[in-house]
């Protein structure tokens, strides 16, 4: 039988063998902070804050599993850091218990509104505080898990979606899954090296990651006859093609009104339609220029755009690295992000994969790489 210490409960949910779960305690009160940390210290690992702005400094660096929060505090009470915390996506998904000596109904109404998990009036029994903390935990941990599970079927249907567009051309098979490897690879480079900061944060790249997919789901809104085309498009044949991007961004807008809590579709609508943008404003369909391509998209154009050019295509042979690698750098400023290409050009060993094809060597690079390379 499964008792109700809050070890057991630990070790159920995450196997065994594993380091105590972590809380966070946040009281202004020094002799409260103790008799919390006195009280939880064998079951977890305890950690504690004078002041809302203290815990907010500490959280931003360690997330615990858990957080109790006194209501009343100077300066910033519980309510106010409570706020904080909920405008950050990994900080607001932090389970909260409220502790407060204030226990009349309109401070608990209050307290659960402002997004806590509990309240806990004080003064506190032990064994009802452990018990509560080891239940949140807990039901965190699973809720978690859950998000996991569902993330990951979401990720395949997308890519199993995004394959059915590619089944219609044999030489672009793999194409999705390489390319968002790509993007994985390219947005780590740039938080790495806090590039793009104001544009990139670790929650956007897995969005962007999880977007990548569906870059050219607007296809499916072009003929076979040109998709398939061995050879150069013609003007015409160019322009169907080019309609890709809006169709794709059509598409993927009535996804998201059907599930507008998905955020990764916001940044597949940006991608779909502006992947084929340059960076000098020649690029379609709206000739953005600059910073005015969304970041998504101009991550985008650089693993399309190099996957497209050392894959074998059905109007040309594979490039080598080499040679696309020209390319590429001939596109800097024009074509692509000149910090993006930067980035690429010090990381192309990452984005190489040896014998991946035949590497024309002597194959010359297109005058026009995104309309010859059909990415």
């Amino acid at each position: 039988m499964v008792t109700d210490n809050p070890r057991n409960k630990e070790s159920f949910a995450n196997g065994g063998g594993e380091e105590l779960p972590s809380v966070l305690v946040v009281d202004d009160n020094l002799a409260n902070l103790k008799l919390v940390k006195g009280q939880l210290s064998d079951c977890y690992r305890v950690s504690m804050a004078k002041s809302g702005a203290q815990a907010l400094q500490m959280v931003s660096k360690t997330t615990p599993d858990l957080i109790l929060l006194d209501i009343d505090m100077p300066e910033m009470d519980g309510f106010e850091t409570m706020e904080r915390l909920k405008k950050h996506d990994r900080l607001g998904r932090i389970p909260v218990i409220y502790l407060t000596a204030n226990n009349d109904t309109e401070t608990e109404v209050k307290a659960l509104e402002s997004g806590a998990k509990d309240f806990v009036a004080k003064p506190f029994q032990k064994d009802i505080l452990r018990h509560r903390i080891s239940l949140h935990i807990r039901f965190n941990q699973y809720q978690l898990q859950l998000e996991d599970t569902v993330r990951e079927l979401e990720d395949s249907m997308v890519a199993s979606f995004s394959g059915l567009i590619e089944c219609r051309d044999e030489n672009t098979g793999g194409h999705v899954v390489r390319t968002r490897e790509y993007v994985r690879i390219l947005g780590e480079l740039l938080l790495r090296k806090g590039l793009c900061a104001e544009e990139l944060d670790p929650t956007e790249l897995s969005l962007i990651v999880r977007a990548a997919p569906l870059h050219d789901i607007g296809k499916v809104g072009v003929s076979d006859a040109i998709l398939l085309k061995p050879g150069k498009l013609n003007d015409d044949e160019y322009e169907q093609m080019k309609s890709h991007t809006i169709i794709g961004a059509k598409i993927i807008d009535k996804m998201h009104k059907r599930a507008p809590t998905q955020r990764y579709l916001s940044y597949a609508k940006k991608i779909a339609e502006s992947h084929h943008e340059r960076w000098d404003g020649t690029g379609y369909p709206k000739g953005l220029k600059g910073k005015d391509i969304p970041l998504c998209s101009r991550i985008m154009a650089v693993a399309d755009v190099y996957d497209a050019l050392v894959e074998h295509r059905i109007y040309r042979p594979a490039l080598s690295h080499e040679v696309a690698m020209t390319i590429m750098t001939d596109g800097k400023g024009t074509i692509f992000d000149p910090v993006l290409l930067d980035v690429f050009e010090e990381n192309n060993r990452l984005f190489r994969i040896p014998e991946r094809n035949g590497g024309n060597e002597a194959a010359e690079g297109p005058d026009e790489p995104e309309k010859t390379a059909r990415t």
